[in-house]
Parts: structure tokens; C-alpha cells; sequence
């Protein structure tokens, strides 16, 4: 008789405490899940995926004691074998691409059934892409037309974050302390800036986003 296929462990990271609860409650009652833990921000689920290897992390984007993006592309540098499946309210481009970007597996919002989280985060194990049919459609259109104008290609939500505290003349540095990212990370999202702006440097960036209207 064949043996019983193991559980597939799970790490929910989501600021939302009824959210996480939510997620506990559906897949720890579901057969073949087990939740290994929980984390309310990026950096505590990058370190409890860390040390609890975890087959899929469960991640939200937005969450104010440190972000999805930043926490999965931590994970990918650290090399840690979990696949990552986003799970959030926003489907955009600004948050679906770089989360992709960063090194997730895939990209599913909080409003798909419970069957279809199930199925994702199976896929998600066993290193399948799971994309939701609204991001799917973006991300073609995105490859279709990679070289459009940087009109078309939307800041991200951390990227206007640092764009708004390079308008006020902020340091690097600062930039980092106050966003809970490194130099390293802000450096990234500067030449992300760059390139969507078509801007040699940091003044230029701020003349073209006021000028597009980006900064008011």
C-alpha cells in the first residue's frame, strides 16, 4: 500500500492578524497542510522561513513593519528552497511585476476560492507557476510590449515611497532607516526609478516625475 504524500508545509506572512487566522483555520483543517508559523511583516517571515523551512510562504505585499517585495527577494539572495506564493488584495502592475521580479513562484489574490488556494499553493510546492487569470493577462501584456514608453510602466508603491524622500533631498541612508530596507535595496529601486523615468540621475527623476505629474 502506498505510503501517505507528506504535508505541505506553509508560513503565513501577512499584517493582518484575521487574515492570518483566516489562513490558519482554512488550510489547518484541510488535509495535506500543515502551518509551520506566522509573521506580520517581511523581515520576521523572511527569518522564520529561514528557520523553519517551510515548503510555500504565503505572502502579502503591503505591510507596514516591512514589505512582500523586499522580503521575497531576501529570501531568493539567502538561497532558501521555499517557493513563495503571493497572496494580496492588488493585482497592478506596480506590485505584481516586481514581486515576480524579486523570485515568487506566484501571484494569487485574497478573494480566490478556497479550492483555488489549495490547488495554488500544491502547484506552488511542487515549483509550479500559479498566476490568477487578471495577473496572467497583465504579465502577457507586459511581454508583448516590453520596450514601451516609460509612460506605460508604473512605479511601484516602495519605489514612489523613495521617490517622494529623494523630492525632499534625503540621503540614501536615511532612505533605508526610514523604509526598513538597506542602502543595497534603495540603490535597486533608484535605478528601477531611472529606467521608468528615463533619468540619469536623482534631480532628473524628480524634474521628469513632477513634470508627469507623479509628484504633486
Amino acid at each position: 500500500m502506498a505510503e501517505p504524500a507528506a504535508a505541505i508545509t506553509v508560513l503565513i506572512v501577512d499584517d493582518h492578524p484575521v487574515v492570518r487566522d483566516g489562513l490558519r483555520g482554512i488550510l489547518g483543517s484541510a488535509p495535506g497542510f500543515t502551518v509551520l508559523g506566522e509573521a506580520p511583516d517581511g523581515p520576521t517571515g523572511v527569518e522564520l522561513a529561514q528557520r523553519l523551512r517551510p515548503d510555500v510562504v504565503l505572502m502579502d505585499l503591503r505591510m507596514p513593519g516591512g514589505g512582500g517585495v523586499e522580503a521575497i527577494a531576501a529570501m531568493t539572495a539567502r538561497g532558501l528552497p521555499c517557493r513563495v506564493l503571493v497572496l494580496t488584495t492588488y493585482d497592478s502592475d506596480a506590485d505584481t511585476l516586481p514581486a515576480i521580479e524579486a523570485g515568487a513562484t506566484g501571484y494569487l489574490l485574497k478573494d480566490a476560492p478556497r479550492e483555488e488556494l489549495f490547488a495554488a499553493v500544491r502547484a506552488s510546492a511542487e515549483g509550479r507557476t500559479v498566476l490568477s487569470p487578471a495577473v496572467a493577462s497583465r504579465l502577457m501584456h507586459q511581454v508583448r510590449n516590453p520596450g514601451g514608453p516609460a509612460e506605460r510602466r508604473p512605479l511601484s508603491a516602495r519605489e514612489r515611497e523613495v521617490l517622494v524622500l529623494v523630492a525632499q533631498g534625503t540621503p540614501n541612508r536615511e532612505i533605508a532607516r526610514r523604509l526598513f530596507i538597506s542602502e543595497a535595496t534603495v540603490k535597486t529601486h533608484l535605478a528601477h526609478l531611472y529606467a521608468k523615468l528615463d533619468a540619469n540621475d536623482r534631480a532628473a527623476a524628480v524634474a521628469t516625475a513632477y513634470e508627469r505629474g507623479i509628484l504633486g
